[in-house]
Parts: structure tokens; C-alpha cells; sequence
């Protein structure tokens, strides 16, 4: 929380976003292929346990008194202070057993692990339903009184954070053990597009839990009335399905007990995985005991600098990492075959393998996400279906620490690491589109001509660095640094630059996610500032003089604009989560807006290339 004049803002931090809380609207989450997902809790209609006692909250008396602001890092769960006089308030509740020394340690790990989340316990009645199967049954909930159920929001399409969730959940009832037949698993489908039972049905199959589940949809107005009855946003935005990956736990009696929500973070399911377990075992008769005994402690992902050996599928092993040369990767799943022809897609990379060879372009080697894969057996069948052997090895990543130490946003994924493990390029193939083979070696030969070795230079460099600019380009290059005025001033700028891609990336100076990733923008707006224009948006702030004094210390070669509400005034949607970057084509469309910030310069450079040059 931070504080000005006397009002206490709360944020919600959810991946690399945080979000304040006086600008919630709904819970919302929006997935654009990468993590930081804005998230924004809006739980009027439910009422919340107060695990933590009253002494967990500081109220804004408590907080006065000219204190510096100041952002936490990422909270266990959201809270809540009372809204327009209604006394709604979430506290933390821990599912970390008894008290001890044990539990004590838990608490701590999970307070300070951003990729899982322990819950916000609620009470009150869940809202029932009645919908459609993966059978084409009718299914209510009501039905499954006398048993604890976990309720997922699904879409049956995805390829991003919902594998996820399903595999946890499939493993938290595993926990169980035999106590697991008093535990029913149950999937709402998300996808306003894709709401036909085979949707359920195919997602069900290749995810080999079409007997494990109920995976349920309907018409989309009925499908809208739960979301709404579960405070969940699904939409279409830039053609793609955002969705809240809310999972609620509901009791023996029909009545909420806890709700979760999926992080995109690949080695972490295990761990989310038992604490629903521990959950759902408090609700269930005689308490029954979690066998596993995993730390809540953050899982450091292994990223391309650091060479590890990987079990090859066939046997034997694959070294990934730095070795010296720059490395190609492909990232897939064989649960792909829902969406894709993965089978094909993998066959046609021995082309470029083939090329490469003859070229000196990186080696592929293909990675296998075997944490959220059906089972042993869902790899094996997928190679033997294909016409001839890969020509490239498969890799497989059995505990998802290497694919969040490669960024891994969605499936499936290309990634370019430079012989020192440095990230040169990604490319989201879900929502891109698989890349020909001219097109790979294409991206492939940029990335490696335009390492992201670029300093950050100083204000009184910037003229030099970025001489001979276009005329309109050299105008902002004139203004770096500088905090301009309102959002009709960047309306008006925006038109100005007419016929030039334009990058804009929201900010404020209380968001440490924002600090974390300005040398990137600051390094981008270098190399590429002489083909696109850069803009800031400094907005949710705590005043001028804030955004004044971190510009100063955060030189950049461009200028940024204030709104101190998030709104756009129709030029694109309001902001409700610090960071997020705006992408704006020639013809001055808003062509997609990512949520969160961005972890490496190969990832930024990635979305300046798709994004903004359209390359």
C-alpha cells in the first residue's frame, strides 16, 4: 500500500503488474502472451474470512502522516478495504496446516513467492448452475452437494495459463488419495467463441482428462450469466480469449470456501497443486492427511545462460543452454493437437534444420513441456504418429523450470538465445502463427544481426545518439525526459505521427515493476528510435512532482504525458495496471496492448518488431 494525503491505496500485484485498487473494476485478467496479467478483484456479493485478525489492516488513519510512498511486492491475495460504506474485507488465509514452526516457514514462502497464490477464503453460497458436459449431459452444480467441488474457469481453447490450472487440480485430487473420491473436479468454459460441447470434449481428450472432469458450457448467454454470477471477465480482445483463471474451492454444502488464481509460471503447479489439496482435505470428513511435502518456496527457473541436461525423449539426454553458439528452441506440448497440426508443424522444422546446418544458423532443439503433459505416454505417441524421426532433438522439461527460465508465455514458443544465453528473440506461435520456414530463418538472421548491446546514454547524449532522426522523431527525441501534459496532448501527438509505428509505455513512480524494466525501454527507444516513436504515459500516480523527480533519475529519449485517472479518452482502453505498453501501427491503430512488464530485451525487441515494424 502507499499513501497520499491521507488516502491509502491498496494494489493487487499479479505477475509483473501491479494494480491499485481505487481503479478495480471487475475481476479481470488479460492474457496477451505474456506473464503479468492485470488482475482486479471485485468481490461485492461475497464475503471474506478474516484469517489474519483486524491488526492485518492498516486503515488510513493508521497510514497518515506524509510517509513516502512505497509499492509492496507481490501480496498472498488481494485486499480489499470497505467500498462506498460496505464493510467487504478480504484477508490473507493461509492453508499451511498447523501451527508451528513448519507453518511458520510455509507463511513466509508463500509471501514472498510471486508464482503461487494461497487464496482469499470467502463464505457465503456459490451460485448455482446448470450446463452442458463433455458428454453432452446436463450437469448442476447442486448435484454435487455432499462433495467438495473445484470449480475452474476454462477456455477450452487455450494454450497459455488454463493447462495449467487443470493440472493442478488433477493433482491436488491425486493428493488425496482414496479421500479423493469425495472431491469432484468441475470446468466452466471460458472461450466466448468456441462454446460447443466438442470444445469441452477436445480440450477433455488431449488433456487426457475426459473422465476426470466435468468440463461444462452452454449458450453463450447462459455461459455469461455464470461468469457474471462468479465476478469472472471473458472476452475477445485482438482475437484472442481473455479470461479470468479464477478456481474456486465450494464446500460439502454448497458454499464458497476459498478462490484462487493460476499464475503463469510452468514450475510452480506442484505447489499449487498442494495447497489446494490442503484446502480441500480441512472439507472434507476426517481431515485426510497431504502426503506431499513440497517448500512454498519460489522455484528458480533455469534460464538460457545456465547449461543443463535434459532427459531426450528416446532416451538419453539434451544439454540446453549456453554452450558457446546461439541455440534455437521451440517449446510445445502434444496437447497442441487440439488447436494445430503440432505433428506437422514439428516435421516441417527438419527444413530448417537442414538449412541450418548448411548456413551456420543456431541448431533447434525442441523442448517438450512434460510438467503440464497428460502423461508419460502423450510424447511417445505424438513422435511415433509422425511420418519420419526429427532431424533435431526433443528435450523434456519435466518440472517447467526451464521453460519459465526461458520466458515461456504460451505453447508453442520459439525462443533465440545468444551464445551467452541472452534472449534474442521470441515468437508466440499460438497467436502469431506458426512461422514458414523462409520466415524462421528470416527472424532468426535479424535477431542474431541486432544483439541488444545498446547503453543507456544520458539526456545530453541523446541528441548525438539519435541524430538524423526523421523530423517528426527528432521532435520527440528534442523533449526527452520531459513530463508533458494531458492524454488530449498525446491524442493530438499521436495524430501528428501519422504514417510512424508508435510504442507507448504506461508507467508511474511507485510501480517497482515499472523500474524494472525502463533500462529495456530505455535501451529500445535507442536502437530502434529512429523508425518508431516512443511515448510515456506516466498515470495512477501519486502527482507530478513524483513523476518529475523519477524521470529525473530514469533518463529516457522520449517524453511522457500525465493521466492521473488511466483514461485515454477513446484512444485506447483505460489503464488499470502499471506496467502496460500500447502498440500503434502506421495507420494509427492500436494494435495490441500488453499487460505486465517485460523481463528481457529480447522479449521488448520481439514485440517492437511484430508489433509496431510489423516485421
Amino acid at each position: 500500500s502507499t499513501t497520499k494525503e491521507n488516502f491509502m491505496r491498496i494494489f493487487v500485484t499479479a505477475g509483473n503488474t501491479q494494480v491499485p485498487i481505487d481503479r478495480v473494476r471487475s475481476i479481470s485478467n488479460i492474457f496477451t502472451g505474456r506473464t503479468g496479467a492485470a488482475i482486479a478483484l471485485d468481490l461485492q456479493g461475497f464475503q471474506a474470512l478474516e484469517d489474519g485478525g483486524p491488526q492485518a489492516m492498516s486503515t488510513p488513519s493508521e497510514q497518515a502522516g506524509g510517509a513516502a510512498p512505497r509499492s509492496w511486492g507481490r501480496p498472498l491475495a488481494v485486499v480489499l478495504t470497505a467500498l462506498l460504506g460496505a464493510a467487504i474485507v478480504v484477508i490473507i488465509a493461509l492453508a499451511v496446516g498447523p501451527s508451528s514452526q513448519t507453518a511458520n516457514t510455509q507463511a513466509y514462502q508463500l509471501t514472498h513467492n510471486p508464482e503461487i497464490d494461497p487464496g482469499t477464503a470467502l463464505y457465503g453460497p456459490a451460485p448455482t448452475f446448470t450446463l452442458t458436459d463433455q458428454f453432452g449431459r446436463a450437469v448442476s452444480l447442486r448435484s454435487y452437494r455432499g462433495k467438495v467441488v473445484i470449480l475452474a474457469f476454462n477456455d477450452a481453447e487455450c494454450t497459455t495459463v488454463c493447462p495449467l490450472t487443470t493440472a493442478a487440480m488433477v493433482q491436488a485430487k491425486a493428493l488425496l488419495g482414496p479421500a479423493g473420491a469425495g472431491v469432484e473436479l468441475l470446468g466452466v468454459n471460458a472461450n466466448p467463441s468456441a462454446t460447443a460441447v466438442r470444445w469441452v470434449r477436445a480440450y477433455s481428450q488431449v488433456h487426457g482428462m475426459e473422465h476426470q472432469w466435468q468440463f461444462l458450457t452452454g449458450s453463450l448467454p447462459a455461459l455469461k450469466r455464470v461468469w457474471h454470477a462468479y465476478h469472472i471477465e471473458a472476452r475477445i480482445v485482438a482475437g484472442q480469449v481473455d479470461h479470468t483463471p479464477a478456481v474456486y474451492v465450494i464446500d460439502r454444502q454448497g458454499r464458497y470456501a476459498r478462490v484462487y488464481l493460476t499464475q503463469m509460471a510452468y514450475a510452480s503447479v506442484s505447489q499449487q497443486a498442494q495447497i489446494l489439496a490442503h484446502e480441500v482435505s480441512q472439507l472434507l470428513p476426517g481431515h485426510p492427511s497431504v502426503p506431499s511435502k513440497l517448500s512454498y518456496g519460489e522455484v528458480e527457473g533455469i534460464a538460457p545462460a545456465t547449461p543443463v541436461a535434459l532427459p531426450r525423449a528416446g532416451g538419453g539426454s539434451v544439454r540446453v543452454g549456453a554452450d558457446g553458439s546461439p541455440r534455437l528452441y521451440v517449446f510445445f506440448a502434444s496437447w497442441l493437437s487440439e488447436t494445430m497440426d503440432i505433428g506437422s508443424e514439428l516435421d516441417s522444422l527438419n527444413a530448417y534444420e537442414s538449412i541450418a546446418a548448411a548456413h551456420h544458423l543456431p541448431a533447434l532443439t525442441a523442448v517438450d513441456e512434460g510438467s503440464v503433459e497428460p502423461s508419460a505416454k502423450a510424447l511417445p505417441q505424438l513422435l511415433a504418429g509422425l511420418g519420419k524421426p526429427l532431424s533435431y532433438p526433443v528435450a523434456i522439461d519435466e518440472t517447467g523450470r526451464v521453460a519459465d527460465g526461458y520466458q515461456v508465455q504460451d505453447q508453442p514458443w520459439f525462443v533465440l538465445a545468444s551464445r551467452n544465453g541472452t534472449i534474442l528473440w521470441y515468437w508466440d506461435a499460438s497467436t502469431q502463427g506458426w512461422p514458414t520456414t523462409p520466415e524462421l530463418i528470416d527472424h532468426v538472421t535479424a535477431g542474431l544481426a541486432h544483439p541488444p548491446h545498446v547503453k543507456v546514454p544520458t539526456l545530453a547524449q541523446i541528441p548525438k545518439v539519435l541524430a538524423g532522426s526523421p523530423a517528426p522523431l527528432a521532435a520527440i527525441h528534442a523533449q526527452a525526459g520531459k513530463l508533458l501534459g494531458s492524454v488530449t496532448a498525446l491524442a493530438a501527438r499521436v495524430h501528428k505521427l501519422h504514417g510512424y509505428p508508435i510504442v507507448i509505455n504506461a508507467w508511474a513512480s511507485w510501480c517497482e515493476a515499472c523500474q524494472g524494466e525502463y533500462s529495456l525501454f530505455a535501451k529500445a527507444s535507442v536502437l530502434y528510435g529512429r523508425q518508431v516513436a516512443f511515448l510515456g504515459l506516466d498515470t495512477l500516480d501519486n502527482g507530478a512532482s513524483y513523476a518529475r523527480s523519477y524521470l529525473a533519475g530514469h533518463p529516457l529519449s522520449y517524453p511522457s504525458y500525465q493521466s492521473p485517472e488511466g483514461e485515454l479518452n477513446g484512444l485506447a482502453p483505460p489503464i488499470i495496471n502499471l506496467p502496460e505498453t500500447i502498440y500503434i501501427d502506421r495507420a494509427g491503430r492500436v494494435v495490441t496492448h500488453i499487460a505486465g512488464a517485460y523481463d528481457s530485451q529480447g522479449s521488448l525487441d520481439g514485440d517492437i518488431q511484430n508489433y509496431a515494424l510489423g516485421e
